[in-house]
């Protein structure tokens, strides 16, 4: 007997779940004169905010509950392995940087001068050994110089005559300077350093995350010491902005629903005073997919996701909240982009 009454009691139950769902999604709409009245819930964006590195969890700078701009420091990673490398990639660039000047603004004077002065002392050389070998020529037939003298003024000849071009090459180059390709190559270098450099730069800037939009916090996930990843989020983040009601319009109605129709919001929680909004987002195709032939009674019963978009500068909204929509269904068509500021000017009250 318990049985059968605890089994009664969970069907009881389960129909209850069952029938406040559809009483919240699905119940018709109520239509009195011109007004379309439509049931729905606050619904809104999520984002969930992570680091685009790796490295242990230093600081976590906001807590729950806790509203956000743009742009606001909300957490921040281990950050000394990444500033090493920023300084690691930033002075290889620097070198290549001085490397590609020196080439661009070729040999200074005085290394011209340099090398000028070494070709004519080696030519100096040169021309006193060729002096030494023809008087040794003139003396061997006389018997005044031996083949061992010949030989080596020859040797002492040859070697200053190759000192003396290799001189001379050198002074060639330092008036040229260096070789187009060589400024190509070295630049590429630098440009190459220049964005590992950048990337460095920006690995750095990564250990730090900021609030991607305006919103509240909604969950902290990691704490300080945790492992961030990018794979791994560190806050739910509910985005303020846009803000809709998400309700359903029965198919039967739905050819007096247009975008950008003005609407009125009513909540339990603020009875008394009507948010202003507007129709943002129709569905193209229903809830759920009919069969490819239908009755004339199963097409009254298709639904279609509709989308409203509420003002709320108060802030009085929360995701999941019972709202009830009335729609004139009389009004003006005035299309309004699907957006959420688009619609709620500043000096327009939003109740």
């Amino acid at each position: 007997m318990n049985l059968r009454r605890r089994l009664a009691a969970g069907a009881l139950v389960g129909a209850a779940i069952v029938g406040g769902v559809w009483w919240v999604f699905f119940r018709p709409p109520s239509q009195q004169g011109d007004v379309l009245t439509l049931y729905g819930n606050i619904d809104i964006r999520e984002v969930q905010a992570a680091f685009n590195d790796s490295d242990v969890v230093v600081r976590m700078l906001v807590q729950e509950g806790d509203r956000l701009k743009k742009g606001d420091l909300i957490a921040t990673i281990d950050d000394r392995r990444y500033a090493a490398r920023l300084d690691q990639a930033r002075r290889q660039a620097d070198s290549l940087k001085a490397a590609l000047d020196r080439l661009v603004h070729g040999s200074r004077p005085e290394e011209i001068a340099q090398a000028k002065a070494t070709m004519e002392a080696l030519r100096a050389v040169y021309e006193n050994n060729k002096t030494l070998y023809d008087r040794t020529m003139r003396l061997l037939p006389k018997g005044a110089a031996s083949t061992e003298d010949r030989d080596n003024a020859l040797a002492q000849l040859n070697s200053s005559q190759k000192n003396y071009e290799a001189a001379a090459q050198a002074y060639t180059l330092a008036v040229k300077g260096p070789r187009d390709e060589d400024i190509v190559a070295a630049r590429n270098n630098y440009h190459a350093a220049e964005a590992a450099a950048a990337l460095a730069e920006r690995e750095f800037a990564d250990t730090k995350l900021y609030a991607p939009s305006d919103g509240i916090v909604e969950a902290r996930i990691l704490e300080p010491g945790d492992m961030a990843s990018p794979s791994t989020p560190v806050y739910t983040i509910a985005l303020t902005d846009p803000l809709w009601v998400r309700a359903y319009v029965p198919e039967t109605e739905l050819g007096k629903v247009k975008l950008g129709m003005r609407a009125a919001i009513h909540t339990d929680s603020a009875p008394g005073h009507a948010y202003r909004g507007w129709v943002g987002y129709l569905s193209p195709t229903a809830e759920f997919t009919p069969k490819t032939i239908e009755s004339p009674e199963l097409r009254t019963k298709l639904v279609y996701q509709l989308r409203v978009y509420v003002c709320d500068p108060d802030n009085d909204l929360r995701l999941g909240m019972p709202a009830t929509v009335t729609i004139d269904l009389l009004q003006p068509r005035k299309a309004l982009t699907p957006g959420a500021a688009s619609g709620c000017g500043a000096g327009d009250g939003a109740k």
